[in-house]
């Protein structure tokens, strides 16, 4: 016989910021969470519900029926609601919940299985006093229960295979399940609406192309690490409607709003956005495309790649900002504090700074996979900019918590994309673009990935290919916080192809982008010297030595990161150039 197996509804709930409750106050906690539990247990029963198991702040249930499910959790949430009136916020006990229709393997008591694992996922990607549905659930109860959904879009789940669209009770008033508000600080991180962009002008024939912008941007950002994006069905019941961003806030749930416009004026399209602070109603952020028409479908993914890029930056600084006046910063702001300091530059005291953020933030949360990764690019930039001979070190703590953060979930496009750089660094050039091309696979957008090909193009001797890898992520992301980083190789390729004018002209724009970099400034003095431009070869020497004191070409020579004969020969031509322009030589010491 083969394993007993049913379809069925299963509910999955835990308590929010359990943890922190339990320490705060474990006897008084642990008897809040058990008379709710128990003045839970009669509500499920009268929805025919069965109580499979407890955890410690958890409950999993199974019904034959997704409505009966639904009202349920409903129910619940208005319980909770009633029992948490009066008590101060930091000691509500709160519900998260979710709820699948799914096919389940049986065993005794228990049950297992990919539908009861989206179950819990849902509950975890749930507001506090929320309930999320999967879309197979939604369909049985849309035209069953009076309470409306909100279409959060498709989401990726840790360790479920597929993407999995979501579904989450839509707050209002008469709801019992959000009655009590969720307190704005509650609102999810990263939380926006792509809202319809307004087609100006009339001509309906353009509708279709401002429809597809809208829809892409709404797919693109949902990609961006921690974003919580509302579903373009959603969001397109607002078009052509007035909206208060403020309102919408309430709403969705969301901190943030993208609004936007299209106009076409006989051969040129012009795009206007605005991201809006839904709290405040302040405009955040703005930006205007205008371009010649041509190709529709290509000019639509060029203005789509490019904003996902910019709102990803302006996203990540606002939540930096809001952390910056939190009491206590949990670990998500640790992360995006430190993501705002590494944004700033490439300095010791910008990536001290950075560092001391990130370890925060995984102290709070060892499984914080965001503030892993950007640890590992602080070891990975600190390794390959030469402020220290420990790289190797630094590469080994890279490489080790990256192969945490892929065990975690193998779709996470910037930790391939930082595995490739640290493998491109390594002696393992094709390893590296490999990664770097899995990155892609995952998130098309990734502009960095872009650049970094060209890096590795670099290592590998084949510099007239470093420019066009560059080019195609400038053009994805035009005004990108990397932008120097990018410019720089060019210039370090065409320099170490003897072609020194075109690369003080690639060095210069780097340095006007990130002049608190020293790796420019003394790139552009090699390139000066080559040029017999000795005095201004001097001046960038000096402006290079100022940032990083520790700076010798022996500290150079002794880090090569490739050993291509193409790359050795370009590396001397920096080597002449350096000395020639008054770099001091030091003494190698070892790696």
């Amino acid at each position: 016989m083969g394993e007993a197996r049913r379809l069925t509804a299963i509910l999955a709930a835990d308590v929010v910021g359990y943890s922190r409750l339990m320490g705060e106050d474990e006897v008084g906690t642990a008897k809040l969470v058990r008379e709710r539990r128990e003045t839970a247990t009669p509500i499920v029963g009268a929805f025919g519900g069965r109580l499979v198991k407890t955890t410690g702040d958890g409950l999993l249930l199974e019904f034959p029926s997704v409505v009966a499910a639904v009202e349920c959790a409903i129910a619940i949430q208005g319980m909770m609601t009633e029992r948490n009136s009066g008590l101060p916020a930091a000691k509500r006990i709160l519900y998260r919940i979710g709820v699948n229709l799914g096919d389940i393997l049986v065993e005794g008591d228990d049950i297992l299985g990919d539908g009861v694992n989206i179950a819990a996922r849902l509950e975890g990607i749930a507001e506090p006093a929320g309930i999320c549905l999967s879309e197979d659930a939604w369909r049985q109860v849309r035209d069953k229960v009076k309470e409306a959904f909100v279409d959060l879009g498709e989401k990726t789940l840790k360790n479920i295979a597929r993407p999995v669209r979501v579904y989450a009770l839509k707050s209002n008033g008469s709801t019992p399940a959000v009655a009590m508000a969720v307190e704005k600080s509650t609102w999810p991180r990263l939380s926006i609406v792509v809202l319809p962009f307004a087609n100006i002008g009339g001509d309906a024939s353009q509708d279709y192309f401002v429809d597809g912008v809208t829809e892409s941007l709404t797919t693109d950002l949902s990609r961006i690490a921690g974003a919580f994006v509302i579903g373009r069905s959603t969001a397109f019941t607002y078009k052509g409607k007035p909206v208060d961003s403020k309102q919408i806030g309430r709403e969705l749930n969301v901190r943030y709003a993208l609004e936007g416009s299209v106009q076409r004026a006989r051969n040129r399209m012009r795009v206007n956005v605005q991201l809006i602070d839904t709290e405040t109603g302040s405009h955040l952020w703005g930006e205007r495309f205008d371009k010649p028409v041509t190709d529709l479908f290509d000019m639509q993914d060029e203005i789509v790649s490019s904003l996902a890029n910019r709102l990803g930056q302006e996203l990540a600084t606002a939540e930096a900002r809001r952390a910056e006046r939190a009491e206590n910063p949990d670990s998500m702001d640790h992360y995006f504090l430190g993501l705002a300091q590494l944004n700033k530059g490439v300095t010791l005291e910008i990536f001290d700074k950075a560092r001391s953020h990130y370890d925060r933030a995984i102290e709070l949360d060892r499984n914080n996979v965001e503030a892993m990764i950007g640890r590992a690019w602080i070891d990975l930039f600190s390794a390959t900019n030469y402020f220290s001979d420990d790289r190797v070190e630094r590469f080994r703590s890279a490489e080790e918590r990256l192969g945490k953060v892929l065990k975690l979930g193998s779709n996470n496009a910037s930790a391939h994309c930082a595995l490739g750089v640290l493998r491109m660094y390594t002696h393992r050039v094709a390893q590296g673009i490999a990664e770097c091309e899995r990155a892609l696979a995952v998130d098309r957008n990734l502009a960095d990935a872009h650049a970094w090909i060209g890096v590795a193009k670099f290592l590998a001797g084949r510099n007239e290919e470093t420019e066009g890898h560059v080019l195609e992520a400038l053009r994805i992301s035009p005004r990108d916080a990397r932008a120097s980083v990018w410019m720089y190789f060019v210039g370090a390729a065409r320099l170490g192809a003897g072609r020194d004018a075109e690369a003080v002209v690639w060095l210069n724009r780097s340095i006007e982008l990130g002049r608190n970099w020293p790796l420019p400034h003394l790139w552009l003095a090699a390139a000066l010297a080559r040029l017999d431009r000795l005095e201004e070869a001097r001046d960038a020497a000096r402006a290079g030595l100022e940032l990083n004191p520790g700076f010798t070409i022996a500290r150079l020579r002794s880090s090569a990161f490739s050993d291509n004969p193409v790359y050795l020969a370009g590396r001397k031509r920096v080597y002449e150039g350096m000395h020639l322009a008054g770099v001091p030589e030091g003494s190698a010491k070892p790696n």
